[in-house]
């Protein structure tokens, strides 16, 4: 067992803490740079790592990289990636706005490797926090990682993104039928391929979607049922209009609005992110089903107002009890594989609820600045990033305000430390 210490800990290395290491090293605080420690708990950084299918795109432009809306000028911006790989020729003779995943995820990467003084430590997964109290107050967190190496820090910043929604409907299902967006990539390579099976995707958003059409390569000997729940696969909200809610400057209009009219602002944006798909890959969608319906062989369908009641196993085979909710009637289809597109869990990750019950906090509540209120005379300063949709809007998700936000972040770091040097 080894101890570290450093100033700031920030537990995933993802877009957000990426973006937020990098506002460290470009804020001119040298000290602050070389005290922090951003830690993965793989062996290296990749984005969305579950559906990192090679014709998958990414949803935002990217200009909203990890820094490019905050300083344009940045070594660390996607086109400065693109350039130092010898690849901005190609790319801009792509003529999109929109690189594909796997791009994304080589600049994640990219970034992570290009820190001067920001150290990132891979296979290392928090297991469990620890506030450190000195006469009550909060000085610092103790973080034990899965090996049993202990990482002490000043302030921590939680940023590993939500945990898996799997419906209760499914728990009950062994572990090898079911298989989550999250790991499906990791997963699918496991299912046999010698016989030909029938797989159903549950979801209605861009997630279940992408699965729905890689099986079709990924099982090719197989049958796919898609089930939605809605009227059909729907479009994203792509209204400019509506666009606005995901700039960074809407951030403060949204905190500063009343709770009961933030969740129904949130309610009215579902379709801006959750619950639709990518507009051109919904045609692409629509074409494949209709070469199958006219040409053969019929290998899809996709069942719409569709929901799962119940969810049994049967031999080798699922039994899933399926809710036409236009006619009301119940029926049974048995299938070999049960492929989840139903998102992440909307309650704060686990890490989070069980560092506060540690606090004995009974709400996390999360400043302007994503500090969580832990009382006034804490030294030691808990961080979240990308949790804060209720309070922060639906753009805190998603890699839209990655640069603006770790600048708030950096600036509140500063300056509860400037704060304290005045005071000394």
């Amino acid at each position: 067992m080894t101890v570290q210490d450093v100033g700031v800990l920030a537990i995933g290395a993802g877009p957000a803490n990426l973006a937020l290491a990098v506002a460290i090293e470009e804020s001119g605080a040298r000290e602050l740079a070389g005290d922090t420690l951003v830690l993965e708990q793989h062996e290296d950084v990749r984005w969305q790592r579950g559906t990192l299918m090679p014709w998958a795109r990414s949803q935002v432009s990217f200009i909203k990289d990890l820094v490019t809306l905050r300083n344009p000028r940045s070594r660390f911006s996607f086109l400065s990636f693109l350039h130092d790989q010898g690849r901005l020729d190609e790319f801009v003779n792509l003529g999109t706005f929109h690189p594909y995943r796997w791009e994304m995820s080589d600049y994640l990467q990219w970034v992570a490797s290009s820190l001067d003084r920001v150290g990132v430590r891979y296979d290392a997964r928090a297991a469990r926090i620890d506030p450190v109290r000195q006469d009550g107050v909060i000085t610092g967190w103790t973080v034990t990682l899965a090996n049993g190496d202990v990482i002490r820090c000043r302030d921590l910043v939680v940023g590993g993104g939500r945990d898996p929604h799997v419906p209760a409907v499914f728990a009950g299902l062994p572990a090898d039928k079911v298989v989550h967006s999250s790991q499906y990539l990791d997963r699918i390579g496991d299912v046999p391929k010698d016989r030909p099976l029938h797989a159903v995707v549950v979801g209605g958003a861009q997630s279940a979607a992408e699965m729905f059409y890689a099986l079709h390569s990924d099982l090719p000997d197989s049958q796919v049922t898609w089930l939605v729940r809605s009227i059909g696969p729907q479009n994203y909200q792509t209204s400019k209009f509506i666009n606005e809610a995901f700039f960074p400057s809407y951030v403060d209009e949204f905190y500063d609005t009343p709770e009961e009219v933030r969740a129904q602002i949130l309610d009215e944006m579902r379709f801006a992110n959750y619950a639709g798909l990518a507009p051109p890959f919904l045609d692409e969608l629509y074409t494949m089903l209709y070469q199958q319906k006219m040409l053969g062989p019929r290998r899809s369908s996709v069942r719409s107002m569709t929901e799962v009641v119940n969810a049994r196993q049967d031999g080798d085979e699922i039994v899933l009890d399926l809710h036409d909710r236009k006619t009301g009637k119940v029926e049974p289809v048995r299938c070999d594989l049960v492929v989840l597109g139903t998102g992440y869990d909307q309650r704060m990750p686990a890490m989070a609820r069980d560092l506060a019950d540690r606090l004995g906090l009974d709400d996390i509540a999360v400043s302007r600045c994503y500090r969580v209120d832990i009382g006034d005379a804490a030294w030691g300063a808990l961080y979240l990033q990308g949790v804060n949709e209720k309070t922060h809007g639906m753009s805190d998700s998603l890699i839209s305000v990655l640069a603006h936000r770790s600048q708030d972040i950096v600036n509140d770091l500063l300056a509860r430390r400037t704060a304290e040097l005045r005071s000394a």
